[in-house]
């Protein structure tokens, strides 16, 4: 008894450790209070709004673009929400206009379906609302940008955790990694083990939020002591931001499912590329053209720091 015992509870074990996880991690595209049926997704976009506003805050408040911390949190507030809002609609209108046939089949359906948002019609509409706010301000475009990048990006990554939850189509192609997962539950089910993008996109969007807060900071350091070097010129960390954005976005690509379309790329893998030439092209502006003394405005230092 106790030898088999034993080696029941081994083979448990050895099946638990090769097993994918998400077998134990059902989905959970909503969330059941009663009658009322929440979405993952929208809940995950709402955090993902909470975060990015509480980052902005902080850059608006060490750039001193706001004169206050209460004028620094409703300045956020605005360019959180209009921009959030936008690219929403954004996002749904790019994925359902990829797909006419079928959207003006039964436009209102598709209209108001759970799922179904395209990553670049958001960022088309999210940034040109971003840019109208700064322009009807009467703040300096690419320095409103570089106070944004680090929370877009950390938006981003909480929102990728809305499609891991809802499984909503997000997921890669399949995998024989032991950390492969499958979607059996999710609004796009699937029982493949795949590659579960939306944590790696989740981990790559963190840790490029940390180096644009850490480039920003060196950004305001080097206006203070009145450098002339390219770092405190602004548009440097909205440079960096399409950079490393539309890298990650870019090979991330190429283990997805999403159809491919212009030269073997998928739609969001073009605007990945994209997002690096246009990322690559302004950091070399700001590198050589002959301008070099930025006109942000520089932070002061409290006295005794």
């Amino acid at each position: 008894m106790l030898g088999g015992s034993g080696s029941f509870s081994t083979r448990v074990a050895r099946s638990l450790l090769l097993s994918p996880c998400i077998l134990a991690l059902p989905m959970i595209p909503f969330l059941h209070i009663g009658s009322l049926a929440i979405p993952t997704f929208g809940l995950m976009v709402a955090s993902a709004m909470v975060c990015a506003y509480f980052l902005l805050r902080a850059d608006l408040q060490r750039r001193k673009l706001a004169p206050d911390k209460l004028s620094a949190a409703a300045m956020a507030e605005v360019f959180i929400a209009v921009p959030c809002l936008s690219g929403i609609v954004g996002a749904k209108l790019y994925h359902e206009l990829q797909s006419p046939a079928e959207f003006f089949a039964h436009p209102l359906r598709q209209l108001f379906s759970q799922y179904g948002f395209a990553w670049f019609g958001g960022l088309i509409a999210g940034f040109l609302a971003y840019i109208w706010l700064a322009r009807m301000r009467k703040i300096p475009i690419l320095v409103m940008l570089d106070a944004g990048s680090p929370a877009a990006a950390l938006g981003y990554a909480v929102g990728r955790i809305g499609c891991l939850l809802s499984g909503d189509g997000d997921y890669g192609t399949p995998t024989p990694l032991p950390w492969g997962m499958s979607f059996p539950n999710g609004l796009v089910p699937t029982t493949a083990r795949v590659h579960p993008t939306p944590i790696y996109e989740f981990l790559a969007a963190c840790l490029i939020a940390w180096i644009l807060w850490r480039l920003g900071r060196k950004q305001i350091d080097a206006r203070v002591s009145r450098a002339t070097t390219t770092l405190a010129r602004s548009g440097v960390v909205f440079a960096a931001y399409l950079i490393l954005t539309g890298l990650e976005r870019f090979l991330v690509e190429f283990i997805r499912i999403n159809p491919r379309s212009f030269l073997g790329m998928s739609n969001a893998q073009t605007a990945g590329l994209l997002c690096l030439i246009v990322g690559f092209a302004e950091m070399w502006r700001l590198a050589y053209s002959p301008t070099r003394v930025s006109t942000a405005p520089a932070p002061r230092r409290r006295a005794g720091k």
